[in-house]
């Protein structure tokens, strides 16, 4: 590592001198220490945008912190509107900073590869289309302090990671509970990039790695973009890091372990950044700069990934913008797909790890053992990366989904993702595939203020439903297929109904009085023998049912036309191919 902390010395230097010229940046006027606060980055890319055509400087949208989203946006030929970009086939790639402003690294190394970019120091594709989000968790940023970041190693201020209402932004993606994350997804949908890029700092085991790399889940993402990613792309970050002198490894995912002994790769669902741009075949990223390193190191290895990814482009552009088109063509026909993903164990690579050797030692407060590493002891380690994951569900598309009016949390949901709704005209009598929710298990303690489901099953049944003019049909012929199956499918680990925006089902809102109720099922059961029938059966096989007169009466409502309808009924509707 020496030569690569010589080259980092260098690159700051160079900085140092940029800082006493056009533009200086706080980082390098502080010699790598510092990090400005909120009003001074975004007046920072205002006066880009002021002094460069180039640049445009746009608010779009509001977040919990009552403050606007600011989007920087660098287009040479001064178009500045993605839907031409699109039409003319340009790369348009989209950088997402600030999420946690406790890890600053890529705000400051955004400000210097804009400027750069802007004064021809950093070379980059003619036609390319560059979006920038400067601070996304406002909130955050503004709650400045020097302490909220125990484990890291500058800079001197920062700031907190919960945003203004102290949701964790990078789990708030699918669900979109804040102002944040609702602002986000129209500019996602808005820019629909071809790459994404959200800057971040990890915690975790000490190593001599200053940047790891957490690329959306290659078997996730899928297509063709998925090949590429795992092929060609993933390969050429990690050969133009080395060359950096930044040689990277993937996010060191091995809690609870030894690095040393391998890892799984990050599999990141639709409530994080990266997890949620794949839905929409975007090639996305999480870049985590390592916390114990110093500030200047870690700002100038998000800088040097930026430069790789700008070299990739020069070489790949047109190739990655057919593949994303072709892809999120494909997704209109594609007719399975696949969710909660798991780990295959079976498959592995062989990676090289530039690691620590740990140990354990008595506590100085405790006098207990404890976890230390000991950088007089660097090692070079081949280590098994496992990074293959297998569908744990595939589900076959229905032709489209039909949705009540009155789910309207779930409908604004759905809008703000660029998916096409129609509504109904007249009130219909629809043939339809009906979920019941047969079993699930709830969470006991709530995650950023929800009480998750998870090993959701379903029971399936057909009937012919009345629906009302101004009820939502979902046509499932659109590229955003893979999204709107993600989280309407309810078996689905990040669906809505996972994230308890169906909560309201499950709990009966009508009930009995066993006393009235006992001769009106005494009645009903003698015109309907086959469920006296079943009830005998049920019987013989349950002796608890057999020894309860409580249970028996409620075994007959459950079956009984009293029983409400809408108890566990899922509210969104298939109408099959």
């Amino acid at each position: 590592m020496k030569k690569s902390l010589f080259s980092t010395v260098a690159l700051l230097c160079s900085c140092l001198v940029l800082a006493q010229s056009q533009y200086p940046t706080l980082f390098e006027a502080s010699q790598g220490k510092e990090t400005p606060v909120y009003a001074d980055v975004i007046q920072y890319f205002r006066t880009l945008a002021n002094d460069f055509e180039e640049v445009k400087l746009v608010e779009m949208g509001t977040t919990d912190s009552g403050m606007p989203l600011h989007v920087v946006l660098f287009d040479r030929e001064q178009v500045f509107d993605p839907k031409k970009w699109h039409e003319a086939n340009r790369l348009v790639i989209f950088i997402n900073n600030g999420i946690h402003p406790g890890e600053p690294d890529g705000i400051d190394a955004s400000m210097m590869f804009l400027r750069d970019i802007l004064l021809g120091k950093q070379q980059v594709p003619q036609d390319l289309a560059l979006a920038i989000i400067p601070v996304y968790n406002i909130g955050g940023h503004l709650n400045r302090g020097s302490f909220s970041r125990v484990n890291q190693n500058g800079p001197e201020e920062y700031g907190f990671r919960g945003n203004a209402r102290n949701f964790d932004l990078n789990r708030d993606f699918i669900k979109a509970d804040t102002k944040n994350a609702r602002s986000f997804q129209l500019i996602f949908n808005w820019l629909a990039p071809h790459i994404f890029i959200d800057t971040h700092v990890s915690n975790g085991a000490d190593y001599q790695h200053v940047m790891t790399l957490i690329s959306t889940q290659h078997n996730r993402l899928g297509g063709q973009t998925g090949e590429y990613l795992e092929k060609e792309l993933n390969p050429k970050l990690y050969e133009g890091m080395k060359t950096k002198d930044f040689p990277m490894v993937p996010y060191v995912n091995a809690w609870g372990g030894k690095p040393e002994d391998g890892w799984p790769q990050f599999k990141d669902n639709g409530r994080y950044s990266s997890g949620y741009a794949a839905l929409f075949n975007t090639l996305s990223f999480m870049p985590e700069t390592h916390m114990l390193k110093p500030y200047d190191q870690r700002v100038m290895s998000t800088y040097a990934l930026f430069q790789t990814f700008m070299e990739i482009a020069k070489t790949d552009a047109t190739k990655i913008v057919n593949m994303v088109k072709e892809d999120r063509e494909w997704r209109k026909s594609q007719t399975h797909f696949d969710l909660n993903h798991t780990l295959d164990r079976e498959h592995y690579k062989m990676i090289e790890y530039l690691g620590y050797e740990s140990g354990q030692k008595p506590s100085e407060i405790s006098g207990h053992s404890r976890l230390y590493y000991d950088r007089n002891k660097p090692f070079t380690k081949e280590v098994k990366f496992y990074d293959t994951y297998e569908a744990g569900l595939s589900i076959e598309k229905p032709k489209a989904y039909i949705i009540p009016q009155g789910w309207f949390t779930v409908i604004e949901n759905l809008q703000r993702n660029g998916v096409r709704l129609e509504t109904l005209r007249s009130d219909t009598l629809l043939p339809v595939t009906i979920y019941h929710m047969a079993d699930f298990q709830t969470a006991q303690r709530p995650f950023e203020g929800h009480y998750l489901h998870s090993q959701i099953k379903i029971e399936k049944s057909q009937a012919l439903v009345p629906f009302r003019a101004g009820d939502f049909l979902v046509t499932m012929n659109q590229e955003k297929n893979r999204y709107i199956m993600e989280v309407l499918e309810p078996e689905g680990e990040d669906s809505f109904f996972a994230w308890n925006f169906f909560d309201t089902i499950l709990q009966a809102k009508e009930g009995y009085s066993a006393y009235v109720f006992e001769d009106l099922a005494a009645d009903f059961l003698s015109t309907h023998p086959e469920i006296k029938a079943a009830l005998e059966a049920a019987k013989k096989d349950d002796e608890m049912l057999a020894n309860s007169g409580a249970a028996q009466l409620r075994w007959v409502y459950e079956r009984s036309p009293w029983k409400e309808k809408e108890h566990n009924r899922y509210p969104v509707f298939r109408i099959e191919n």
